[in-house]
């Protein structure tokens, strides 16, 4: 490929951009000792720093059009490297959730959108073809990798020198940012700050209230927050309704202010007529669902090996090393597969494999969780990734033409990373309320005595943590419970464990199933060859705009 050096910038910077979330999954235990914190507040630390990058993104997609892209995306880097040396440097878990949650996200709602619409600059044709592979290729790596990396660093050295290197990697990008053409150039137009309030406290409210679920209850209140010494749960409902019914009448809002601001003459913040494009719309859906099935299955292994079995951050790695295997090895077959293959056919097989994938998983599930059949599932569902993320950035980036290049790649981090937010926060909400309520049920059948259960049900009243399963013993005995008691408290809590196991994985096979729905629009032909034999399901809309016919032979994931 000639100009390698623009590709080599811009896929370490995506790869940066992938690979934090995975390298923090595996290093929750030993962050929750470093930071004196806990699960729940790692789960919104990683929730919040996929939501920042959701709320936002729009908005870093267009400074990069009124900017510049170059100058944006240089900004962007400098900005994630400041949020990862905070991060590397944090002596608390606030700290850390404003140089990662916060910081890196503004950083990168600037370099994601920017990525995408300078490879549309700097390639054409069918080295823009081989760019857009890369950039795919680097994003499924950061995943595949980031559990072996986080592992390998926290166990011998500190999971903060992951950001140290971070920032490295950034100023290097930003070192070397020149060699990248920005043909485009800035393009002044005015922000509306409505429409960026409203996306982003729309988009806020809805995976606030998710993440809030497992303490509020969903509809009826558990236990809601007090304000003034009177718990909040108007009409007797339970915030988590509120907060969501709230967000989506704020995302309502902010439609209607796009619609508006076209009719009158003035630039939105996003042209909703985008999703007037059947093949844009499908393909965003699907990646939506995709990165929630990705984030919570990357969040409830790590937690359960660790904090149910006690693994450190690298056998924790170890054990999900079969699904990074094959998640690089089914993105490259993917991408030779759509030789011969529509994306159609070839997203759908993922998705069976994904749901494959979760009955196996389910079935594995035992205490120490080292059956073959463990290892099958997490091959087969890093297969199904693969072949998913082969596919998917190819079919949206080919809807537009390059004018919309940067446009689309806002709406790609959009979805990407609110599908991410979503997928940890409602997979970790059933996986945590799941274990109190197994933990409650499981303790009021055991052999515990009466007065006994009494103290676990008073003491667990207010929702159970999930702690390691060998620190119950000493628990109970601060609780003033004997050894036998102790003993049998300890078998309780991993047996409620793996029941609320299941019931996650349950919910992941839910929403690998209902993701089969949105698969209508991707296209059934292969690039370049209309495929006779398929319906008319990939035909656009009825005022579906025109793809240029350059961007639809020449974008892959």
């Amino acid at each position: 490929m000639k100009n390698w050096p623009v590709i080599a910038i811009l896929g370490s910077a995506q790869f940066v951009m992938v690979l934090d979330g995975t390298v923090m999954n595996v290093s929750i235990s030993t962050v929750v000792d470093d930071l004196d914190t806990t699960v729940d507040a790692m789960q919104a630390a990683i929730t919040f720093y996929t939501l920042t990058m959701a709320a936002l993104m729009l908005l870093g997609a267009k400074l990069g059009d009124v900017w510049g892209r170059r100058r944006a995306f240089v900004i962007g880097s400098i900005v994630y490297a400041v949020g990862s040396l905070t991060t590397a440097l944090s002596p608390n878990v606030t700290t850390l959730f404003i140089g990662w949650s916060i910081i890196e996200g503004l950083g990168a709602v600037l370099v994601i959108p920017a990525i995408a619409a300078l490879i549309a600059d700097n390639y054409e044709g069918h080295a823009r073809v081989a760019a857009y592979a890369i950039i795919g290729a680097a994003s499924g790596a950061a995943v595949a990798a980031g559990p072996l990396i986080g592992g390998f660093m926290t166990t011998y050295l500190s999971w903060r020198y992951v950001f140290v290197a971070e920032v490295v990697i950034m100023a290097g990008v930003v070192l070397f940012a020149r060699r990248i053409d920005d043909r485009t150039g800035a393009t002044p137009s005015r922000i509306d700050v409505l429409s960026v309030l409203l996306s982003a406290a729309g988009l806020v409210s809805v995976v606030y209230g998710m993440l809030q679920s497992k303490n509020w209850g969903w509809v009826v209140p558990l236990h809601p927050p007090t304000i003034g010494g009177v718990e909040f749960a108007p009409l007797g409902v339970s915030p988590t309704t509120w907060l969501i019914l709230l967000g989506a009448v704020l995302i309502w809002a902010f439609v209607a202010r796009q619609r508006r601001l076209s009719a009158a003459g003035r630039p939105p913040l996003v042209d909703i007529g985008l999703f007037r494009i059947l093949r844009l719309r499908s393909g965003l859906t699907v990646l939506l669902a995709q990165y929630a099935m990705t984030a919570g299955l990357f969040f409830m292994m790590p937690v359960y090996l660790q904090m149910t079995l006690g693994l450190d951050a690298l056998q924790t790695g170890i054990r999900i090393f079969p699904l990074s295997i094959s998640l690089i090895l089914f993105s490259i077959l993917g991408t030779r597969l759509s030789l011969m293959w529509s994306p159609r056919r070839i997203i759908r097989v993922g998705q069976l494999l994904l749901v494959l994938a979760s009955f196996v998983l389910l079935g594995a599930v035992e205490i120490e969780l080292q059956s073959p059949a463990f290892g099958a599932g997490m091959f087969i569902a890093g297969a199904a990734l693969g072949l998913l993320a082969s596919q998917i950035g190819n079919v949206n980036m080919s809807s537009v033409g390059e004018a919309q290049s940067s446009e689309v790649g806002g709406l790609q981090g959009v979805f990407q990373n609110l599908g991410s937010s979503l997928g940890t926060a409602l997979i970790g909400s059933v996986l945590i309320g799941a274990l109190a309520t197994s933990f409650a049920g499981l303790v009021a059948t055991s052999s515990l005595p009466e007065e006994t259960q009494a103290v676990v049900a008073e003491a667990t009243s207010g929702g159970v943590d999930i702690v390691p399963a060998a620190s119950v013993p000493e628990l109970a005995a601060e609780a003033g419970l004997d050894d036998a008691e102790a003993a049998e408290l300890e078998r309780v809590y991993a047996e409620s464990q793996i029941e609320s196991l299941r019931v996650a994985l349950v919910a992941l096979i839910v929403i690998s199933l209902g993701s089969l729905l949105f698969s209508r629009g991707i296209p059934g032909e292969v690039l370049g060859r209309p495929d006779e034999d398929e319906p008319a399901a990939d035909e656009p809309d009825e005022d579906e705009p025109a793809a240029d016919d350059g961007e639809m032979k020449g974008a892959v994931s």
